[in-house]
């Protein structure tokens, strides 16, 4: 069946085609024409943990990509996570976050920065979410060992989206519900999850569109090696291998984000026998929502960015123009 659907809002995604967002001095725009012609329209990039100075340094020089609109904003994925749930965030580079520095990401961003992860049972945490909050940034829950109670305090205080549920966090026990508990249970807060098949059983995909309906934001986590084969690739300096299209550390420990875009995604979720209503709800409508972006539509007036699909192919339109997939 043909379909035409809004262009894709992937709010949270690493890099594609060798490319790592988080990277100095490191074009960005063959990362961003790779996403955009797979079906998102707009992204946002996210930069994972590294060096405060650096990071600043990697700030400076996206910002122009989002004066542009090439870029929608930045995600800041560290360095305020729990070394205990770090997947492949570098150890030695995580600590609490404080007003002071948080102030200087923000001074450093000139507004260009959308979405903060972090984890809330950080020293500093809840000072750092309602000054986040308090200048229109969205503060995500993740990779955290944060418990219930924390979990609900940080909402309380204005975090309003949990980072890649389900990884980056314990799992859900019923005596200790943890962040996995009150997220499902919480219906002011987004969840996301990132349903390649790899980081999450179908079923568990299935069972938490039933449980948070109409909370669900799909995303990609999509990393440097996204559009290209196995081999040794990285994030943020930790080296990644990736082996028959999943990439981990090279160590083995953790998962190290994935290697699909988010039209894939939902194109794999389509198959399946997902209705395209809750698909373009959670792949374009709801992320556009949370970060206050204009709704993606297919109404006479709407910027003209969509996805068609026809015979199994799959074409991106962006500011009225086709792009080559």
């Amino acid at each position: 069946m043909d379909t035409l659907v809004p262009g894709f809002v992937d709010m949270h995604v690493h890099g594609a085609s060798g490319v790592d967002f988080s990277d100095v001095g490191v074009d960005p725009q063959p990362a961003i024409d790779h996403h955009h012609s797979t079906g998102s329209t707009t992204i946002i990039a996210s930069l994972a943990t590294g060096v405060t100075g650096a990071m600043l340094e990697r700030i400076r020089e996206l910002r122009p990509f989002v004066a542009s609109g090439a870029l929608s904003g930045l995600h800041l994925e560290g360095p305020w996570l729990s070394r205990t749930r770090r997947g492949a965030h570098a150890a030695e580079l995580l600590r609490s976050p404080t007003v002071r520095e948080v102030g200087l990401f923000l001074d450093a961003a000139e507004g260009s920065i959308r979405m903060v992860t972090l984890a809330p049972e950080l020293p500093g945490a809840l000072e750092a979410i309602h000054l986040l909050a308090a200048h229109g940034v969205v503060v995500a829950i993740g990779h955290t060992d944060a418990d219930a109670e924390t979990t609900e305090r940080a909402i309380d205080a204005g975090a309003s989206v949990i980072t890649h549920l389900y990884n980056g966090m314990p799992s859900l026990h019923h005596r200790n519900p943890g962040v996995v508990g009150v997220a499902l249970g919480r219906t002011d807060v987004a969840v996301e999850l990132i349903a390649d098949g790899t980081h999450l059983d179908d079923r568990v995909v299935d069972a938490t569109f039933s449980a948070a309906a109409g909370r669900i934001v799909l995303i990609s986590d999509g990393m440097s090696a996204t559009g290209l084969g196995d081999g040794t690739y990285g994030i943020a300096g930790s080296p990644v291998v990736v082996e028959d299209g999943t990439a981990r550390l090279a160590d083995g420990t953790s998962l190290a984000g994935s290697v699909r875009t988010l039209g894939e995604i939902v194109r794999r979720q389509s198959a399946r026998g997902m209705a395209w209503d809750l698909l373009v709800h959670a792949a374009a409508t709801l992320p556009a929502k949370l970060l206050g972006l204009p709704a993606p539509r297919l109404d006479r007036g709407a910027p003209a960015n969509l996805v068609a699909s026809a015979n199994g192919a799959i074409s991106t339109m962006k500011d009225g123009r086709w792009l080559d997939s």
